[in-house]
């Protein structure tokens, strides 16, 4: 069964996003980005300069897209990153848009590990 990830076609001023493609699996065909400007009134009503893409591997950031309430893109940085808003029942005000929590959730791991590795060695030299 072919798996074709999701393409997310934003605006390259603000960041928002025009269409989301979606995944798809089984006999599917993956489309061109000329083929998406035919197909998508957002995407046909735009010049395509004025317009970014990003391709996401099937399932990738899958845990982010069920548990936000939105999504855009980043356009700050050297290169545009997907970043996500989660809801938070104790605030009102507009969303805060953050890189994707299983990001997140990798880095801090990364820094656990790394601190654990320190504190192993500090203990080590302390046995000495």
């Amino acid at each position: 069964m072919k798996k074709v990830g999701r393409k997310i076609y934003y605006d390259r001023v603000t960041g928002n996003v025009l269409v989301d493609t979606g995944e798809r699996s089984g006999e599917v065909i993956e489309t061109t980005q000329e083929g998406d400007f035919a197909s998508y009134g957002a995407l046909a009503e735009r010049i395509p300069e004025t317009v970014g893409v990003l391709h996401l591997e099937f399932g990738q950031y899958a845990a982010d897209f069920t548990a936000c309430n939105g999504y855009r893109v980043d356009i700050k940085g050297e290169e545009p990153i997907l970043v996500f808003s989660y809801p938070n029942p104790s605030h009102t005000a507009e969303p805060v848009y953050q890189k994707p929590l299983t990001l997140q959730v990798a880095e801090q791991q990364r820094l656990i590990d790394e601190l654990k590795l320190s504190l192993s060695d500090l203990q080590n030299k302390m046995k000495e």
